[in-house]
């Protein structure tokens, strides 16, 4: 059988594209005709509107169905191999139903070519190839050629055997061929075993689903899978599925449950596309899939001016999201088991509840419960980098014994983490910030620049550069990046730090009314955050209300009760003599000693 023959269309006219190609007919239809041709003409019919069915389902197109010849084509080459496994599937659950000399298989070809689009129709080599590969495949298989293997090779899970190179018909080179290895539900994974769960909170995107009936949406909803997969992976501290394995689940019904037991992760996310005229619709929500519970869900309207503006917004957005969604549930989750069972990372998750109470004895805790993650994992980058937060947090608060032991202690652990992962944004960060209470400026704002470097997403890293910054005096470049930080992560537990900050870059700049602005957003986010009523009391002082700064200072020495003016220069590492001798000089006024 030859699709489109020689190409009826001139040089001039013609209109070339790459495109992949599936090419199927019955294996034995002249005898099934002969047998019975009513019945066949039935069946036949039937087999046709589910492979039609099945081509619109995976993006692809019917070109032309001849006699018992069906040809069509896909913009992915994954997605009719997938879709040609589909079909051999679904037909066999029919056959099945039927007398054994009544049963039609459809013998299938697929290759990866350049074809001539001629009016909808195809012609050329790359369609001839595809319908002699049919011919060499057995009635329910499916051949493919080695151009469509290189492609699929490592992105579905199948099996193939190489049947050497094959000369056919009116093809001058021989064809590399492979034949697919076609089993009942080969289309998602061939075992049934369940993965054991890894340490870290571990999380597969499934393919966001095109929802628009517009294949152009495909590619959008695609991306945006891909770009997402991409984004989380720079979180160290998550283990992400990568691409190759999720997309093995594209344009199929699955069950998130076993979706968990077939790629040992315990968290999915999955949303969809819809277009409507110029505007776009994506909806996202992360599952838990041990539990079924849904940690997230959001929905993103747009206008699709820019379509990749749009595909990086909206990746950010839910990156973004997620990110501090999927920490506290861990946290959550962490806490509800018994201690006897506590892993490593479970460990790191109690000390970072801890650590996000911002209290004296939390601060302690935390310490405890990281030593415990690191005693079971000493490698685990995310113990020592915690560990590095929590002593600049005793620092800051005045909550150390020994504070140039702390200062140690915080870059002896955050340099630890960066040597065991050197990509590790929060490592970088950790890092940055020890360098910022030493008050090495420079190297600070370098090193949490890299930290952004490895992971745009990485709110803390324009939170703790815009407090770099914010200490530094450099008001404009500051509120910038510490705005970024809350805009990326508008729920997150560092918030109250961001808020603090942008106070004392309005102190900085001697906007003492605005200063108390932010400083009152950082008390009413946490009432226990000491950052919050230092920045109110010296800042009341500065503004000469007695009263208010008396009140605050007063909340403060119930967090820090022997704080003494001398202690702050070691607390809040201002840049210039002057931006300190101001904030001193405003509790003082409050009523510190």
């Amino acid at each position: 059988m030859c699709f489109g023959g020689d190409d009826p269309v001139t040089e001039e006219r013609a209109k070339r594209k790459l495109t992949a190609i599936l090419s199927a007919d019955v294996k034995g239809y002249s005898r099934l005709m002969s047998d019975d041709e009513l019945s066949t003409v039935e069946t036949l019919k039937s087999y046709r509107e589910i492979i039609s069915s099945l081509v619109q389902q995976f993006s692809g197109r019917v070109v032309d169905s001849p006699g018992d010849n069906i040809l069509a084509e896909f913009s992915s080459v994954v997605d009719a191999v997938e879709c040609a496994v589909k079909i051999q599937g679904d037909l066999q659950e029919k056959n099945v139903k039927l007398p054994e000399n009544r049963r039609m298989e459809f013998r299938i070809g697929v290759n990866l070519g350049d074809v001539i689009d001629e009016e909808g129709r195809i012609y050329g080599d790359g369609v001839n190839i595809a319908a002699r590969l049919e011919g060499l495949a057995e009635g329910g298989g499916i051949c493919i050629s080695g151009t469509t293997y290189d492609h699929v090779e490592n992105k579905l899970r199948l099996e193939y055997e190489y049947l050497g190179e094959k000369t056919v018909k009116n093809i001058v080179k021989p064809v590399r061929v492979y034949q697919v290895r076609v089993e009942p539900d080969v289309g998602i994974s061939k075992s049934t075993k369940t993965l054991q769960l890894p340490e870290k909170p571990s999380i597969a995107v499934l393919p966001f689903v095109n929802m628009s009936g517009d294949a152009e949406q495909e590619y959008f909803a695609d991306g945006i899978t891909e770009d997402i997969i991409t984004a989380l992976s720079r979180f160290r501290w998550f283990f992400v599925i990568a691409r190759n394995s999720t997309f093995t689940y594209k344009g199929k019904s699955v069950n998130v449950k076993k979706v968990s037991q077939e790629l040992g992760v315990r968290y999915v996310l999955e949303g969809s596309v819809r277009k409507a005229g110029s505007r776009v619709r994506i909806t996202a929500q992360l599952i838990d899939a041990c539990t079924s519970h849904h940690v997230w869900s959001e929905r993103y309207d747009r206008n699709l001016e820019d379509i990749f503006a749009v595909q990086d917004e909206i990746t950010e957005s839910i990156v973004t999201a997620v990110g501090p969604e999927f920490l506290s549930a861990e946290m959550q989750r962490a806490q509800r088991k018994e201690v006897p069972t506590l892993d490593a990372w479970d460990y790191v998750m109690r000390a970072n509840s801890h650590h996000s109470r911002y209290t004296r004895k939390d601060a302690a805790e935390a310490q405890r419960l990281l030593g415990k993650a690191i005693e079971l994992d000493p490698m685990s980058a995310e113990a020592f980098c915690l560990l590095a937060f929590t002593h600049l947090m005793q620092v800051q608060f005045g909550w150390s014994e020994s504070v140039s032991q702390s200062r140690k202690e915080a870059a002896k652990a955050a340099q630890r983490a960066v040597t065991i992962d050197d990509r590790d944004a929060w490592a970088h960060t950790a890092l940055g910030m020890v360098d910022l209470i030493s008050k090495r400026y420079d190297n600070a704002v370098h090193r949490l620049e890299r930290a952004i470097d490895l992971n745009p997403n990485l709110a803390n890293g324009y939170g703790g550069l815009g407090q770099a910054l914010a200490l530094a005096g450099e008001y404009d470049r500051a509120v910038t990046q510490i705005n970024k930080a809350i805009r990326l992560s508008p729920r997150d537990p560092f918030m109250v730090y961001w808020f603090g900050h942008l106070g004392l870059a309005c102190f900085v700049e001697g906007r003492y009314e605005e200063a108390c602005v932010w400083g009152s957003k950082a008390v009413e986010e946490n009432p226990r955050f000491p950052g919050g009523h230092r920045l109110l009391a010296s800042s009341y002082g500065q503004l000469g209300k007695a009263k208010e700064a008396a009140n605050e200072l007063k909340e403060l020495l119930l967090l820090m009760p022997d704080m003494k003016a001398d202690d702050v220069m070691r607390q809040v590492p201002f840049r210039k003599s002057n931006d300190m001798k101001r904030y001193i000089e405003g509790l003082r006024k409050a009523g510190l000693k």
